[in-house]
């Protein structure tokens, strides 16, 4: 069966995220968030690369091109809050698990 029909025989999708909005970061974790963040995009890069994709102006699922396949320095800053909100969702979803991040 094809996966697309496949899909819509499912209800729909809710995604239910933990709820983290009560978890308050320490300042000091800002300088990890950024480092965090371009780790994400690395990861994500280095993903979209052994899968055969390459730099392109303009999103292309057909042939494989996305403008995101740059540096992280080079992204539009829409793109970097992207990773930002990644990493910092992580980094509370980790305090609110009762988990302690201690730089050594």
């Amino acid at each position: 069966m094809d996966s697309k029909v496949n899909f819509m025989k499912r209800k729909e999708y809710i995604p239910q995220p933990f709820d983290t909005s009560d978890v308050l970061l320490p300042g000091d974790l800002e300088s990890l968030i950024e480092r965090l963040a371009r780790n994400v995009h690395e990861v994500w890069a280095e993903e979209r690369v052994a899968e055969g994709w390459q730099y392109g102006e303009k999103r292309d699922d057909e042939h494989k091109r996305h403008p995101c396949l740059i540096p992280y320095d080079e992204l539009l800053d829409s793109e970097k809050m992207f990773d930002r909100n990644t990493a910092k969702a992580t980094l509370k979803l980790i305090v609110k698990l009762g988990f302690d991040i201690v730089k050594r």
